[in-house]
């Protein structure tokens, strides 16, 4: 419970082990091992219906002693209508939510001539630790109020469904969960984590031709529309 953590920052960090964050979960921990404790604490949640069988290895990959969770049925990204990963949730310690971002990496990385993240939001989450509520960085309440992005009736349908396709995928009804994932990705197009999800048991896992043609017009592939929403984090003024 989120409630465990009174009186601590808590940043709630989600990735998933078929993005190419796994490979950031070092610099969460390397943020973690010198902010840690009784102040800060980091909770990386792996969005990945595969189970600890997928999503294990790369927390110990990155030898993590945060908190570290695996959430099959997507529950924190539906809670908080996060449809990429990393995305990231910043809580103070009374519990209120202070920033939500997607595309929230811990550093750069070049992955398969792909340049992901940037070290901006590190600057950020470390300024947030240091400073708390005279950070620059934090949404006042009417911030919040106005950015947190909230579901229309066929978004939170969609998540609906997507949860009957993990129950009967866990079941190993295989089809009738990727019916319901379709129906899922139909009502919420724009919800990145539901397609890769689903592509991630397809092939390779890494949705190929699928995610080709659907990142076409994004910064992925040098189109206009941006694969993350823009962090919007301001200047540091001298």
């Amino acid at each position: 419970r989120l409630s465990d953590f009174s009186g601590k920052k808590v940043l709630i960090v989600t990735w998933a082990s078929w993005w190419g964050c796994r490979f950031d979960l070092p610099g969460w921990q390397e943020i973690y091992k010198e902010y840690g404790g009784e102040q800060f604490e980091i909770i990386a949640i792996a969005q990945d219906t595969g189970g600890e069988s997928v999503a294990g290895e790369w927390y110990d990959r990155a030898d993590s002693t945060h908190t570290t969770l695996v959430d099959v049925s997507h529950t924190v990204s539906s809670l908080y209508n996060l449809v990429n990963v990393p995305s990231a949730i910043w809580v103070d310690e009374a519990g209120r939510i202070r920033r939500i971002n997607e595309g929230t990496y811990s550093k750069e990385h070049v992955i398969g001539g792909f340049q992901i993240g940037t070290n901006e939001y590190r600057r950020a989450v470390l300024d947030w630790i240091v400073n708390g509520e005279n950070s620059i960085y934090i949404w006042s309440e009417t911030q919040s109020k106005e950015k947190i992005q909230r579901q229309t009736s066929e978004e939170s349908l969609a998540g609906v469904k997507f949860r009957l396709g993990v129950y009967f995928f866990e079941r190993g009804n295989e089809l009738l969960a990727r019916t319901y994932w379709e129906e899922a990705q139909q009502l919420y197009p724009d919800n990145w984590n539901f397609h890769r999800q689903d592509w991630s048991f397809i092939g390779d896992g890494s949705g190929g031709d699928q995610f080709r043609d659907k990142a076409a017009e994004t910064d992925l592939y040098g189109g206009e529309k941006p694969y993350y929403e823009p962090l919007d984090l301001p200047e540091i003024q001298n």
